[in-house]
């Protein structure tokens, strides 16, 4: 079977325009008939045009050509599996914005693209790791700062019943049982408890 080039072009709302990805792919040679488009987010893979392009169109020997890796994804965690994906599946992927992977290669070089695939899956690794890195001290230095203002967080203190201290000395004292002091002060069986410990 004779290997195809595709193009994928995305655009994050359908009110932004399409032309300059779609002039360029057209310049590499591909027929307008093989580029599939998306007027999505890039946040993430699920994509009805990218998932139907990866599923049912793209076969080993295949060739995908983009703009640039963010019309793949902005999440380099994603973009790490697709280049995993695309290189595991026999299907070239060309970036028009990294000039390394639009060289065709003589027989016998291919090593040479797969060295260029193995550099870019790599630090797009560790660029998505730094991502995270920073995310979870961003997300700490919050935390911090906001104890530092006193701020209380996560689940609110629950907060007990004005006819407490009545209802528990009677519970305490053996006149009613737990079910019936729930039931007087308004509680579920885990704040009952939580509160009773208290």
């Amino acid at each position: 079977m004779e290997s195809r080039t595709y193009g994928y072009a995305r655009v994050s709302t359908k009110e932004q325009n399409l032309d300059r990805q779609m002039i360029v792919l057209q310049a590499q040679g591909i027929d307008e008939r093989n580029i599939v488009i998306d007027k999505e987010s890039g946040k993430d893979l699920d994509r009805k045009g990218y998932q139907s392009l990866k599923n049912t169109m793209l076969r080993r020997g295949d060739t995908l050509i983009v703009k640039s890796l963010d019309r793949l994804s902005r999440n380099k965690c994603d973009i790490k599996k697709e280049l995993e994906y695309f290189k595991e599946n026999g299907i070239r992927l060309k970036v028009i914005d990294l000039p390394t992977t639009m060289i065709d290669f003589a027989d016998g070089q291919e090593w040479v693209l797969e060295m260029v695939n193995n550099i870019l899956i790599e630090v797009l690794g560790t660029i998505a790791e730094q991502e995270r890195a920073s995310i979870k001290q961003r997300q700490a230095e919050g935390i911090a700062a906001a104890k530092a203002k006193g701020v209380e967080l996560g689940r609110p203190k629950a907060q007990k019943p004005d006819n407490w201290e009545e209802i528990i000395g009677q519970w305490k004292a053996g006149e009613i049982t737990a079910r019936k002091a729930m039931e007087l002060t308004g509680t579920t069986r885990c704040t009952f408890y939580k509160l009773a410990k208290e």
